[in-house]
């Protein structure tokens, strides 16, 4: 019954978790359209007619007019870029020579095999057929082979002399078998039409292309030709005709109407339901991505509430700055929500964020496409470059990446551009120069007010948390000393272990350094903290020995809702046992109970879990009980070190403790790796020094060799 219980209220609690990202996804794109709609469409008007109708009437130039058609000048570059041929370079006689070569070899091999006579014949004729370069079937094999040596001399002679003539021409790569088409005219008429046929059969394999399209100067010289063609102006006077009645509009028309702005007034409901569908479709890409790529986002509603306010409020500002045409989007800080993105969730998500600004801001704004890429990749590279932020001077170098983005940006598409003066670059550059580095500051600001108000950790936060000190860990290493070096040897090989997968490492840090805070409730229950010869468990039944054990998880929780640490450390501290048994208590009960497993109740000796939820929480485990085993036994070598790690990760793989996280067998073979080359630097060999009573029995060295020697410090095993 209870069972059961539990059940439907995990189904209703995953289908309310469901509906509230239905609702988050609603609301992201109920609020982004608001957002947009809010700022006047200046671009994306419809027009009265479009490529291919009729027009209804006739359209006069109601003043005069001229104007450099885009179309017309675009047509004409293009056909001048499309009447420049390919461009080959010259023949290349290192290509002949190799060829040659090549031929020389394959003679030379054919030759060696014809006075091979330990071979049979049928041996000499396999090895012939095996040959790659050329090929030969059974016939043209055993004709080569039958033939006199004379003969065969005068086919390898001439194969060098036909290839070498061939070669000497320019063979283009498109026109390669039309030089093999002309082997057979090159081959000395003398020669009997057998061997003319092997001669031929062997040059046209090693008939290659000698003269190679260059792709840089058939782009250059097409480039050359198309800036070659002047612009193409177009001139209306007054009542001219720009479009006849009955003739069919095509884009050169309505470039004519568009520069007398004569398009029809922009249908609003129209360009609603178009920026609707747009965001829609971004929405559901974004939702998608979210899905596939960062799935522990959705499962994390806080964080995903946050996303979806942000794309809102940036839309919002994105869509007042883009209206007019003004230098203000180029001043806006659009990276600013890539880089928090980047942080918050992953790079992936940053860089996705940017993507879908940048569509946005190229659908609204008057450059499309120009300020499209200036958002996209100013935000893209933010994002990638800022990574998680585990330092604060990653923010500058964030904002100048970004800046520099920005700038190259402008440089391509505003600097060419005649109808720009010189004032309005100088604006636009300093826009450039700006942007980066407003987002930069904005998104450690915005941080500090997301992780202070919506208790979302960040890596500012892990920063902090991660000073020796922080009053939890002050109080760690106070009551339990041997516990805080133990913390710090398994986030030493945790973190390695993280870097190792690109889990984070920062996150895995500070989670093994406050794994096990619950043992300063009880320090003197734990080994690390015991003195030698004084095990306190030795005096106490199984059952309450490992309780005492197993609370540490309990209390460790209860510390750190008292010291108000974020949920995501909280996980490293209840999923670091996951649901493992105290197995010597557990061994112990039942030897007590005469083996009798009915009489032990195993949950008495189980961790309350849960399992490890995330590779970080899972790598602890791992690294916890690593350090455990090699403490215990303190394996003498590499291999014996390899055996001891890769034990505790099969055990932990078959009790099933890591079944819920995303590591591979790939992640965990690297983890294996990177354990056991941490450890090997800890445990490396050292020297072992004589006892006491032994060094009195070496006899005192020479003054002399005193002054020549150095004292080598050296820690025992059990020290470390």
């Amino acid at each position: 019954m209870d069972e059961r219980r539990q059940n439907f209220r995990r189904r209703i609690s995953r289908t309310w978790e469901a509906a509230q990202l239905w609702i988050l996804f609603a609301f992201g794109l109920l609020g982004t359209v608001l957002a947009l709609s809010l700022s006047s469409f200046e671009n994306g008007s419809a027009v009265a007619l479009q490529a291919g109708d009729v027009a209804a009437q006739d359209v006069l130039a109601p003043h005069e007019l001229s104007y450099e058609s885009e179309v017309l000048t675009d047509q004409a570059r293009t056909a001048a870029e499309q009447a420049v041929a390919d461009i080959y370079d010259p023949p290349d006689s290192a290509i002949a020579r190799l060829q040659l070569q090549r031929l020389t070899a394959a003679l030379d091999f054919v030759s060696a095999l014809r006075a091979d006579e330990s071979a049979t014949a049928e041996d000499r004729l396999r090895e012939l057929l095996s040959m790659q370069n050329p090929q030969l079937d059974a016939q043209e094999a055993r004709g080569i082979l039958d033939l006199p040596n004379s003969r065969w001399e005068a086919v390898r002679i001439e194969s060098l002399s036909v290839l070498e003539q061939v070669m000497r021409g320019e063979i283009r790569e498109d026109r390669v078998d039309e030089a093999s088409r002309g082997i057979r005219t090159l081959v000395s008429f003398g020669m009997a039409e057998p061997q003319a046929q092997i001669v031929e059969d062997l040059v046209r394999a090693f008939v290659v292309a000698n003269a190679l399209f260059n792709e840089e100067h058939t782009t250059l010289a097409r480039l050359q030709a198309r800036e070659a063609v002047a612009p193409v102006t177009q001139s209306f006077a007054p009542g001219q005709t720009i479009v006849a009645r009955g003739d069919p509009v095509s884009l050169v028309d309505l470039e004519e109407l568009a520069a007398f702005n004569l398009l029809e007034p922009p249908n609003r409901i129209q360009d609603l339901a178009a920026l609707t569908l747009l965001v829609l479709a971004l929405g559901s890409a974004v939702a998608l991505f979210a899905y596939r790529v960062h799935p522990e986002m959705l499962r994390n509603l806080r964080v995903s509430w946050v996303t979806s306010g942000l794309f809102v409020l940036t839309s919002l500002g994105l869509g007042y700055s883009l209206t007019g045409q003004s230098v203000l989007p180029y001043f806006f800080p659009a990276a600013t929500l890539p880089m928090l993105l980047a942080i918050l969730v992953g790079p992936g998500m940053g860089v996705m964020s940017a993507m879908v600004l940048g569509a946005l801001a190229g659908y609204l704004g008057l450059r499309g496409l120009e300020i499209a890429l200036y958002i996209m990749l100013s935000g893209a590279l933010g994002a990638l470059a800022i990574g998680r932020a585990e330092r604060l001077g990653v923010f500058a170098w964030s904002g100048l990446v970004a800046s520099l983005a920005a700038v190259a940006v402008v440089v391509i598409f505003r600097i060419p551009d005649p109808a720009a003066d010189i004032w309005e670059k100088a604006r636009v550059l300093g826009g450039g120069l700006t942007t980066g580095i407003l987002s930069a500051g904005l998104t450690f600001g915005v941080l500090l007010i997301i992780g202070s108000t919506l208790r979302i950790t960040t890596n500012i936060q892990l920063i902090e948390l991660s000073r020796p000190d922080h009053p939890l860990l002050q109080l760690l290493l106070r009551a339990a000393p041997g516990t805080y070096q133990h913390s710090l040897q398994v986030a030493n090989l945790a973190e390695q272990a993280a870097r190792a997968i690109d889990a984070n490492a920062l996150l895995m840090r500070v989670g093994c350094l406050f794994h096990d805070v619950g043992k300063t409730e009880r320090p003197q229950f734990f080994i690390e903290n015991q003195m030698s010869g004084q095990n306190i468990h030795e005096q106490m039944d199984p059952a309450t020995s490992a309780s005492m054990i197993i609370a540490h998880v309990t209390d460790g929780m209860d510390l750190s809702r008292k010291h108000r640490l974020p949920r995501v450390i909280a996980d490293f501290i209840s999923e670091h046992h996951g649901t493992m048994r105290t197995e010597y208590q557990y061994h112990l009960a039942r030897k007590a109970a005469g083996d009798d497993p009915d009489s032990v109740d195993p949950r008495d000796f189980t961790y309350p879990g849960p399992r490890p939820r995330s590779r970080e929480t899972a790598i602890l485990m791992l690294a916890d009980g690593v350090e455990a085993k090699i403490r215990a036994e303190t394996p003498e070598d590499e291999a014996s070190l390899d055996e001891a790690v890769a034990w505790v990760i099969e055990d932990r793989l078959s009790k099933k403790q890591l079944a819920r996280t995303e590591l591979t067998l790939k992640n965990l073979d690297t983890i294996r790796r990177s354990f056991v080359k941490t450890l090997r630097s800890i445990y490396h060999p050292r020297i072992r020094y004589p006892a006491a009573s032994e060094a009195r029995e070496i006899s005192k060295p020479a003054e002399s060799e005193l002054k020549d020697t150095q004292p080598v410090a050296t820690v025992k095993p059990e020290e470390v």
